[in-house]
């Protein structure tokens, strides 16, 4: 499964909004000269997740948007699926190898719980400490 520019962009809307909770609207003017990122796009994916419920919008001169909800209550796995779609690494068919769907199965469900476990809250907190987990290393 790969996430687009919809998913990554959508949950930088949301850290913006997130890291600010509490502290009145964030203009998507803003949230764009900070990342560097189009406004035009960043308008296109408020709509879906103002419909789904995770961010309301404040009209007026010093409006813009706020979470519905506190940060620790909205999970990453809950913008990736308003802007993405259902997580699924492959489409299944009934006929497929049991074998094989149950890798599918377990890869999906994989994903679904870290990102269903991962708030905004933790998203804003998160401290980068030099820990990060080194991968393989293959040698020839």
């Amino acid at each position: 499964m790969k996430i687009s520019t919809k998913g990554r962009y959508g949950l930088t809307i949301m850290m913006e909004l997130a890291q600010n909770y509490g502290n009145g609207p964030v203009s998507l003017k803003n949230i764009a000269q900070r990342n560097d990122l189009s406004e035009h796009y960043l308008e296109q994916l408020i709509a879906p997740l103002r419909n789904a419920g995770l961010v309301k919008s404040i009209r007026g001169a010093y409006g813009g948007y706020v979470l519905s909800r506190p940060p620790e209550e909205i999970t990453s796995g809950d913008v990736i699926r308003v802007l993405e779609g259902p997580i699924s690494p492959v489409e299944f068919m009934e006929e497929e190898d049991p074998a094989k769907r149950y890798l599918w199965l377990r890869i999906r469900d994989s994903i679904s719980a870290v990102l269903d476990s991962t708030t905004l809250k933790d998203l804003i907190n998160y401290k980068d400490d030099g820990q990060a987990e080194e991968g393989y290393m293959f040698y020839i």
